[in-house]
């Protein structure tokens, strides 16, 4: 069964043992195609609460089944619910944890009825892993109480058969909830995904819920054999690239996550750290490993015929009968580092279900409009960061890093961290290095994948053809709080041109 979050991170971050316990089994369970298990799940709909919380939901042949998990000893005196912890010293209980979970699942039910989703089976279950069953009573089946007798694999895989046998049919003349609607609607509620809040100047990171298009890729890639992922740059590819990833490892089949820029080790490695899951370069696969799913980040780098044979060496079962998932970008990044075949392209996306992310999570509004204007590149919906204004440093003499270093001298006095900014030379393809006043001086070829919070761009092309046009929209999209552009006089006059041409399109 799929975790979300994955078994690592419940691992590190439940405050419950008997959640951790709970988890474990889950992980292990081979349910129905597509079972998955969100934990700790907060419900803002709530009937007598501001906000309700859920240990787990799990989705089970299409019905959705809210768990309650309470450890240690749990007892009901004088009609009242009490827990009893190692000292014996007992706490009361608001409610029995049979009504939590029922009250969860009618505030799951309510989130959904507001989206007009349709009704779907819900099933409430408490799990007590460290005491017997409670006794018989009217007030819910034996079935849904899951104790000590059910804390193992077969034990617990038997249980959710007996509730999902056990659920009632719909109503007569109801609406049902489409399957795929309702299980991209559950990853969109309970997935949560990094994404950037700019206000008043400063980024801050936080966990929201998955955007709609991130949660239907998400929803769709466990499900589907082989996947190719579109997205603009900043629409969130690597992010969900990475929880697919940890998915898959969860499932227990053996996973590699690819790339042709070496740079993207740096942001893959954290985000995978004690996952069995291998990381490597694409320059470094020789074929004699091969894994049950294979992913890989930036595909429009190796889309051609030498970069498919590669891969079809290291899939199980091939690239026409193994599994995979390819994330690229539509626009001209392939021509910064790597080769893009359309021809390619378009063989191998007749292999795979097509996917779109069209929402913007990384750059600021007036990034994502600066980029449509001038180049006429897709890069999703600005609807989630506003920020500042794009900054255009009109230089009298040369627009190149003494002039950019210039402009990070100024932003570090306004408070900015300097490790935070980024000085992008739009024509150099070479590797990052650090300039004389401490600055990272970095070119398009090595930042592609990557971001930085301020980004200064310099070194502006003096030709838009293939080569430039990708080098300044590499450049112009990595930044994640401010962007400001070096631009010289002879600069301007080419910026105003490219916005002519893109005008006359």
């Amino acid at each position: 069964m799929i975790l979300v979050p994955d078994l690592a991170d419940i691992e590190a971050t439940a405050t419950s043992g008997a959640e951790r316990r709970v988890a474990r089994i889950l992980s292990a369970i081979e349910g129905p195609e597509g079972a998955v298990a969100f934990h700790s799940v907060s419900l803002r709909t709530h009937g007598t609460k501001q906000q309700a919380e859920a240990d787990f939901v799990v989705l089970w042949e299409n019905i959705v089944i809210v768990v309650e998990v309470k450890g240690g000893g749990v007892s009901k005196h004088d009609g009242l619910w009490y827990t009893v912890d190692r000292r014996g010293d007992w706490k009361r209980l608001r409610e029995s944890p049979m009504r939590q979970a029922q009250s969860a699942m009618h505030a799951l039910r309510a989130i959904f009825n507001e989206d007009g989703i349709g009704w779907y089976a819900s099933e409430a279950v408490v799990i007590t892993p460290d005491i017997d069953a409670p006794p018989p009573t009217v007030e819910w089946k034996g079935s849904h109480w899951w104790a000590k007798e059910e804390m193992s694999v077969a034990a617990m895989t038997a249980a959710f058969k007996a509730v999902a046998d056990g659920t009632r049919t719909p109503p007569h003349g109801v609406k049902i909830a489409r399957t795929d609607l309702l299980r991209a609607r559950l990853f969109g509620e309970f997935t949560r995904m990094p994404v950037v809040d700019a206000q008043r100047g400063a980024v801050i990171e936080e966990q929201n819920r998955a955007t709609d298009d991130q949660a239907r890729v998400l929803a769709a890639l466990s499900r589907n054999q082989r996947m190719m992922v579109v997205g603009g740059a900043g629409t969130g590819k690597s992010l969900v690239l990475a929880e697919a990833a940890k998915q898959e490892a969860g499932e227990g089949r053996s996973v590699l996550i690819t790339f042709h820029s070496p740079a993207l080790v740096g942001f893959f490695s954290p985000r995978i750290k004690g996952r069995e899951i291998d990381l490597r370069p694409f320059s470094e696969l020789d074929g004699e490993r091969k894994y049950d799913v294979v992913l890989v980040d930036e595909a429009q780098d190796l889309m051609n015929a030498k970069g498919m044979d590669a891969l079809d060496a290291v899939i199980n079962g091939g690239r026409a009968k193994g599994r995979w998932r390819m994330f690229l970008d539509p626009n001209n990044q392939a021509h910064v580092d790597g080769s893009f075949d359309p021809d390619v392209y378009e063989l191998v996306s007749e292999e795979a279900l097509l996917l779109d992310l069209n929402r913007n999570v990384r750059n600021t509004r007036a990034i994502v409009h600066v980029v449509q204007e001038y180049l006429g590149a897709d890069i999703g919906d600005p609807g989630i960061v506003n920020g500042e204004r794009v900054h255009w440093r009109w230089a009298d003499a040369e627009a190149d890093v003494a002039a950019a270093e210039s402009v990070a001298r100024q932003l570090v006095d306004d408070g900015v961290r300097r490790e935070g900014i980024w000085i992008i030379r739009a024509t150099s393809d070479a590797a990052p290095v650090a300039s004389a006043a401490g600055f990272t001086v970095t070119s398009p070829r090595f930042a592609k994948g990557l971001e930085a919070e301020h980004v200064i761009v310099c070194d502006l092309p003096e030709h838009y053809d293939e080569l430039g046009l990708a080098g300044f929209y590499v450049a112009v999209t990595r930044p994640r709080v401010t962007l400001h552009v070096v631009a010289s006089k002879g600069d301007k006059q080419r910026l105003q041109e490219l916005v002519r041409k893109q005008v006359g399109k």
